[in-house]
């Protein structure tokens, strides 16, 4: 596999806003018939896309944290499980740069930039919550490593070329073993049945006796003994795919309502956009977008100066930060893409025109995890000034 190799933000910002348009205009099709964009994700690897993030060091771009929000933005605009397909291989891109030996990581950055792909086997399912992993880790005789488990919602795997494991070693610590998606005893199964993003293809991966060797093994434990970002940019992108949705939904309900609605007969007007009470809340819906959009540019720059500058403050202002974020754009793109049908009338609701699958993907995006928790980490942090968690989702 061969890859372009973007040499800055400002290229990878332009390659990112090109695919939107490419993606765009089989993005509806591609929900309705659950057709797995397998050519779109390798127009993804082929770009270089996916190796932005790598350091300069290595040979990468080294994009700001800014720049790939936007990138993540811009796609979601277009097809919101295109956008979230790579949420996971960007993090565990950073688990890599941040746990990585210096010959791990030369040897991962060069399978990145030749446009190779991590997937993801972390969460579980019938666990008592989304921390406790049950998957083993166990070390054997000759060093090497022996994987058991079940994963769930493990988007991204069917797409991979590595798959990132989180599991729990002898002592219970947890590890990431990246695994190749070919290995023995590795399954990726497509059951994912979730009513929005249809073709993320989030279903299960089984584990039995994989065995892994060392030198692929990253002990993630770490990430949280000091102050981190792995959250933070974590939830920046999913953050941006919610406000991607929103801006996404907006934009195809204004050219609904300028070219196929009706108006209402009592307007007295010739055109459903010269409705003024229409007019009134496409406006109030733009202002819920606009401020999504501010919201994540803010929190991301907040990342990127405290990457600049790690410390326990400045890693718990960008995780409030982000957190603002996510919270602000989770409830814009359900609420956007639930009006996009009380603005363009009675006709959007037609299973033909499918436009309900940006209230769908909405929807199931934004239960990724519970926005109430985020506000009360953001109230504690404005009333007694207490950093929140160290866990990876803030």
């Amino acid at each position: 596999m061969s890859a372009h190799v973007i040499a800055d933000d400002a290229e990878a910002l332009a390659v990112a806003a090109a695919l939107a348009e490419e993606f765009r205009a089989g993005a509806s099709a591609r929900d309705a018939e659950r057709r797995l964009p397998r050519a779109e994700v390798d127009r993804l690897s082929a770009s270089g896309l996916l190796a932005v993030t790598v350091p300069a060091a290595y040979g990468g771009a080294e994009v700001s944290r800014e720049t790939l929000a936007e990138v993540f933005r811009l796609l979601a605009t277009a097809d919101a499980s295109l956008a979230q397909i790579p949420q996971s291989h960007f993090v565990y891109v950073n688990v890599l740069t941040r746990q990585g030996t210096d010959e791990q990581r030369k040897f991962f950055c060069a399978e990145l930039l030749a446009g190779r792909r991590l997937g993801n086997a972390q969460s579980e399912a019938g666990t008592r919550h989304v921390q406790d992993i049950r998957t083993r880790l166990d070390l054997l005789p000759d060093g090497s490593y022996v994987l058991n488990g079940v994963k769930h919602y493990a988007t991204g795997a069917l797409y991979a070329d590595w798959i990132p494991v989180l599991a729990r070693a002898g002592n219970d610590d947890l590890h990431v073993a990246y695994v190749p998606r070919d290995a023995p005893g590795l399954t990726v199964i497509d059951d994912w049945d979730g009513m929005g993003q249809r073709t993320t293809a989030s279903g299960t991966v089984r584990l039995v006796d994989v065995r892994v060797p060392a030198d692929r093994v990253l002990p993630h434990h770490l990430t949280f003994e000091g102050p981190q970002l792995h959250g933070a940019v974590a939830q920046l992108l999913h953050a941006a795919i919610d406000t991607g949705i929103a801006g996404g939904a907006l934009a195809e309900a204004a050219e609904f309502v300028r070219t196929k609605s009706r108006p209402w007969f009592e307007s007295g007007f010739e055109t459903a956009a010269e409705d003024p009470l229409l007019v009134q809340r496409f406006g109030e819906l733009a202002v819920r977008v606009r401020a999504s959009e501010a919201l994540l540019r803010e929190a991301a720059r907040t990342v990127d100066r405290a990457h600049a500058g790690l410390t326990d403050d400045s890693a718990a202002e960008a995780s409030i930060a982000v957190a603002a974020a996510k919270a602000h754009a989770a409830d814009t793109a359900v609420e956007v893409t639930s009006a996009l049908f009380e603005v363009a009338g009675t006709r959007s609701a037609l299973g033909s025109l499918n436009l309900h699958r940006h209230w769908r993907d909405a929807r199931t995006h934004t239960l990724h995890d519970p926005v109430r928790w985020k506000i009360q980490h953001i109230g504690r942090y404005v009333l007694g000034g207490i950093r929140p968690p160290r866990h990876g989702l803030l």
